[in-house]
Parts: structure tokens; C-alpha cells; sequence
């Protein structure tokens, strides 16, 4: 009775999520919103992955992203360095997605290395995150925010689900070395020699098709464009407002090399009194850094300049060579007599025992890796051992955890909206000051018009003969709407290219029913008159 009894209270105190997904820790966060672990109910030791990352997005979002990441995860589907995706959908007031569980990812690696990966790491991660590019690229998709906190490594290590030394069910997923860490790669069809340090790129929320699947029409080059991406590593051309294409994501991966040798770019750090400014700055210094320059005079492999070098130098449409690239990489082992023995720097941490999040912290939350568990553990002279029951994180607590941060997240999402809201009323308030002013010197100089005759008075208003009131408020769309004293708006046309610059309105009858009829470029004249069925016009100076 006891065991059935205990055996149903765990069952209730178990969050379903995904259908059959139960909710383990929390292991990540950022501004998209909140990842758990979890594990899959339904596994039956075969090939089936038993843990999982869930990913939460709360539905008010005013980014959602979760949606088109799951797309992009569907267009990668069993493609090499990408995770399967398994649910989308929705839970409570939150949209879920959930993919394969990842180890930590290689900005934390990077950091508990020291931050600064030798040159023989660096190489093994170079040629697999090409690769990894190659992938997204040959499935007509470019990144858009190439960093190391969204490429995690193979193999995790649990903090929901400890295994104890007595259960057999987790030594049979535990290889004997790894077993008292609690260490486990991801099974993943993708990596199918079980390599602990493969490496997966995740987080497709800025992924964006850059050619037709089909016809293989590449994206027009356009200017003018949005910054996207993540201002340290992001492309010069990005910083210029050009559109992105294949070209800026591997300029990007060549700048997230030199921060791994480097363990800073030059351009980091810099001091700015806004954003603009600061994003100007770093990419002024970024196109004055040449690629000896950030090569330290040789001290760092000429290849890896070369890969700037030839990146920067690429068309918006051209494809880049990354076979050739990645030949070029193998070559720094005979140069510099390294011995490629896919040996990777982390692997010497805590006296060669690698990586351990129970001895490791991860000050970075924005990956997949397993959070700092000293919450979770407690050291006994050298050797760790699971807090009882009671201290840990009860699935109902993570459960409340999600919507504590759910609400703040939104809160945040809401106080940022009526910021910008409360700029562009400011911004609108100067143009229509703005605005006015220039209306009024442009009918003061025009007085002497037979064609209308104005007077501003204290209500901001114009004054024209038919002793109408309008008032001009801010464009929008190329459109200009003017608006008399009850509120009533009238949509404004505007007038030919060769001719005089402005908006055209009826007065008499026409105004007053706000109709506004369309003219042809031959029947406008000198802004006097337009054929025989209206008296007169007036017109108006446009501010842009």
C-alpha cells in the first residue's frame, strides 16, 4: 500500500508538459524567454531520446520567435549539427518547444578554459562550426546571429534527474567513464559516433530564407536596413544596413575565431552615450582592424585571417567555399605540428577529470549547458552526494517558477513598449512644431497668391477664404491628412514629381463632404486652377 500510495503522489507532483514531457530544473534564460529540462515519459530504452530541452515563450511576446524557429528546425530536419525537434504547441499562457538536450555551450567552456582556447581547439571547433554553416546554407537558410552561447556541445550533464550509484536504469545509459559524473551524449542520429564534443547550433529566431527553396532566386540587395544579430561578432556590412546573406555569416564565425584566441576582440568595451553610437563605434574600429592586425603579427595562424579575408571579400550572392576553407584549416596541424587527436581543451579541466558543472559555475544562462547545481549538491569531503528531496526543485515549484518569470518577463516586454511609444510622441510632437513652422513661412512668402489668402492665428490653425480651418498632422506612408476642427479626416495626393512639391486640396463643397478627387498631371495648373468645375485650390508644402 505504502509503494502504490508513494508511486501516485509522484505521479501528481510530476508536470506534464508536450503531452508526455515531464518538467525537470530550470538551465537557461534570456529574453526569449525560459528553457527546462525534461524528460520523455514514454521511453522504452530503444533508440528514443529519454532527456529533452524545453523551451518556454510567453504567448504576449511582443518578438515571438518560437514558431519560426520550430520551422527551421523542420527544414533541418536529420541534418548534420542541428538538434531534433520533437513538440510545439501550447502550454497555459506560453508557447513550448522542445528539442534534444545539449551540453553546455562553448561561450561557458570558453570561460571556465580561462577565456582563451589554444590554437589546436580553436581549429577542431573552426572546422565543425563550418561546416555546422554549410549546413544551414545548403538548406537556404542564413543565421543572422552567429555566437558562441548558441553552439553547445554533445554531451550533457543532468540536474533534475541525478542518477545515484544504485540505479541500474541510469548506468545503462552512463559509459563507465563518465558515470561518476553523470555525464551523457545526446542520441542523436546525427552524431552517430557518440561524440561527446560534437557540436550543435541552436536558437533559429533570426534564421531567415535567403533564396527560393525551389527556383533558387537569391534575395534582392537591399540598404537601409535594421541592425540584427549580435553586435560583437556581426558582419561590417551589417553594421552598414545592408542585407544580410550567406557572406555576413561567415564573417561573423571568423570574428567569433579571433575572440577564442584572443580572448577579446579590439572592439569590445567600448564606451558610447547610446546604442547608435556605440554599434557606430565598434564597427569604425571593426573596419579598421585588418586581418594581420587582429593576427597579433603572427602569432595566431595566417588561415584564420585568410577566412576573414576571403569572407569580407564576398558578393551578396556569392557562395562561399567552405570545403576549401576547411582543407585550409587542416592544414595549421602540419604547419604548427599539432596532432589532431580531437583532443579539445576542456577536457584537461579539474586535474583531466573535464568539465563538471558540480565544480564548474556557468555565469552565462543563455545556452542549453546544465545550470550550477551547488543548489542541488553538496561536497563531502571530495565526494558529492544529493541533498534529500525536500531541498531540491519540485516540479511544481518549477511550475510556479515559470509563471513567476512569465509575468516579469512581460512586465519588462510592456515597460519597453511604452517607452518607445512615449519617444515617438515626442518625436512626433517636435515634427508637427516643425512642420507648422515651415507652413507658415511658406505661406507668408506666398501671400501675394490670388489663389488663397492666409492668416495663422492662436489656435494653430491656417485660415484660407472659404473661411475653412485645417491643420496639417504628421505623414504617414508618403500621405499626408489634414484635419478640420471636429476631427473629421481628409486623405491628401500628392502632386507630380515635376511639379510643384506638396498635397492638393478642394475647398467649398468638396472639403466639406472630404472628398478629394484624383487629378491627372496635365490638369494642374500653376496651383490655381483645375478645369471648370472648381473655383480654386490651394496647396500645401510637405515636410519629409
Amino acid at each position: 500500500m505504502s509503494e502504490t500510495s508513494s508511486l501516485k503522489r509522484k505521479k501528481q507532483q510530476q508536470h506534464i508538459v508536450g503531452v508526455h514531457y515531464s518538467l525537470g530544473n530550470k538551465i537557461g534564460e534570456g529574453s526569449f524567454g525560459i528553457i527546462f529540462e525534461g524528460m520523455n515519459l514514454l521511453y522504452n530504452n530503444s533508440n528514443m531520446t529519454k532527456y529533452v530541452a524545453i523551451k518556454f515563450e510567453p504567448k504576449k511576446s511582443d518578438t515571438p520567435q518560437l514558431k519560426d524557429e520550430y520551422r527551421s528546425y523542420k527544414i533541418l530536419k536529420n541534418q548534420p549539427h542541428v538538434p531534433k525537434v520533437y513538440y510545439y504547441g501550447q502550454e497555459g499562457s506560453n508557447n513550448i518547444l522542445i528539442i534534444d538536450l545539449l551540453g553546455p555551450s562553448l561561450e561557458d567552456l570558453f570561460e571556465w578554459c580561462g577565456r582563451q582556447f589554444s590554437i589546436k581547439t580553436c581549429t577542431l571547433l573552426a572546422i565543425q562550426m563550418i561546416d555546422t554553416l554549410k549546413t544551414i546554407h545548403a538548406n537556404n537558410l542564413i543565421y543572422r546571429d552567429i555566437k558562441p552561447d548558441n553552439f553547445l556541445i554533445a554531451e550533457y550533464q543532468l540536474t533534475s534527474y541525478i542518477p545515484n550509484s544504485s540505479s541500474s536504469s541510469v548506468k545503462s545509459y552512463n559509459s563507465s567513464s563518465h558515470s561518476s559524473a553523470g555525464k551523457i551524449v545526446c542520441n542523436n542520429s546525427n552524431n552517430p559516433n557518440k561524440d561527446p564534443n560534437y557540436v550543435y547550433i541552436v536558437d533559429f529566431g533570426m534564421a531567415k530564407q535567403y533564396r527560393d527553396p525551389i527556383s533558387k532566386q537569391h534575395i534582392p540587395y537591399r540598404e537601409k536596413k535594421s541592425l540584427s544579430g549580435t553586435a560583437r561578432y556581426m558582419s561590417i556590412n551589417t553594421h552598414l544596413g545592408k542585407e544580410q546573406s550567406r557572406r555576413d555569416d561567415l564573417e561573423s564565425l571568423a570574428h567569433v575565431f579571433f575572440y577564442f584566441l584572443r580572448g577579446q576582440l579590439p572592439w569590445q568595451g567600448l564606451k558610447a552615450a547610446n546604442n547608435k553610437l556605440k554599434y557606430e563605434k565598434i564597427g569604425k574600429t571593426k573596419q579598421a582592424s585588418t586581418a594581420d592586425f587582429l593576427c597579433m603579427n603572427g602569432k595566431i595562424p595566417w588561415q584564420f585571417g585568410e577566412i576573414l579575408n576571403y569572407a569580407r571579400s564576398l558578393k551578396f550572392e556569392e557562395e562561399p567555399d567552405y570545403d576549401h576553407l576547411i582543407r585550409m584549416l587542416y592544414s595549421v596541424f602540419d604547419e604548427m605540428n599539432i596532432e589532431n587527436d580531437g583532443r579539445y581543451d576542456w577536457m584537461d579541466l579539474n586535474g583531466g577529470r573535464g568539465w563538471d558543472i558540480r565544480l564548474n559555475k556557468r555565469n552565462n544562462l543563455n545556452g542549453y549547458g546544465g545550470g550550477n547545481t551547488n543548489n542541488n549538491l553538496v561536497n563531502n569531503g571530495g565526494k558529492y552526494r544529493q541533498q534529500p528531496t525536500s531541498n531540491r526543485q519540485r516540479p511544481m515549484e518549477n511550475l510556479k517558477q515559470i509563471q513567476k518569470d512569465t509575468q516579469r518577463l512581460e512586465n519588462q516586454q510592456q515597460q519597453a513598449l511604452r517607452q518607445k511609444k512615449s519617444i515617438q510622441n515626442v518625436n512626433e510632437n517636435m515634427s508637427e512644431r516643425r512642420r507648422s513652422e515651415e507652413l507658415k513661412a511658406y505661406y507668408l512668402s506666398n501671400s501675394t497668391n490670388n489663389s488663397l489668402s492666409m492668416s495663422p492665428n492662436n489656435e494653430g490653425y491656417q485660415s484660407f477664404e472659404n473661411k475653412n480651418k485645417m491643420r496639417y498632422s504628421r505623414m504617414v506612408n508618403d500621405q499626408q491628412y489634414g484635419s478640420i476642427p471636429n476631427n473629421t479626416r481628409y486623405k491628401g495626393q500628392l502632386l507630380p514629381k515635376n511639379k510643384q512639391n506638396g498635397l492638393i486640396y478642394e475647398e467649398e463643397q468638396d472639403l466639406e463632404a472630404g472628398l478629394l478627387q484624383d487629378y491627372e498631371e496635365d490638369g494642374y495648373e500653376n496651383g490655381e486652377t483645375v478645369g471648370n468645375k472648381i473655383k480654386k485650390v490651394f496647396c500645401c508644402c510637405t515636410i519629409m
